[in-house]
């Protein structure tokens, strides 16, 4: 299976697990838990992905990294936002400065 969509395919799976049983499926027990729990996890997803950092300890860093993303898409996923919109959305961005982009946030 080609890794070129794998965000797309995600998303997908994560969306379809929407109305799935909670004793069956993780992503579900995470969505009927509501926003608070997957924020939380975010949160904690992204300490973990820090301290990984900090060690300097390159598959661990990947590891906790895909767990991070995994739980963002979960978010998008909790909103009905699919990984397109934000891929999209990097792709607007794609090719401008970072502080061009964020001097045109503070400017709205």
């Amino acid at each position: 299976m080609s890794t070129e969509n794998v965000l797309l395919r995600l998303s997908e799976t994560l969306a379809s697990r929407r109305d799935a049983d909670p004793e069956k499926s993780y992503t579900a027990r995470l969505f009927a838990k509501g926003p608070d729990a997957i924020l939380k996890k975010i949160g904690e997803e992204g300490a973990e992905l820090i301290m990984a950092a900090k060690d300097g300890e390159r598959a661990r860093i990947v590891y906790e990294a895909a767990d991070l993303a995994y739980h963002m898409v979960a978010l998008l996923a909790f909103y009905g936002i699919g990984a397109g919109e934000l891929l999209d959305e990097l792709q607007r961005r794609e090719g401008t400065s970072g502080i061009d982009e964020k001097n045109s946030r503070a400017a709205k």
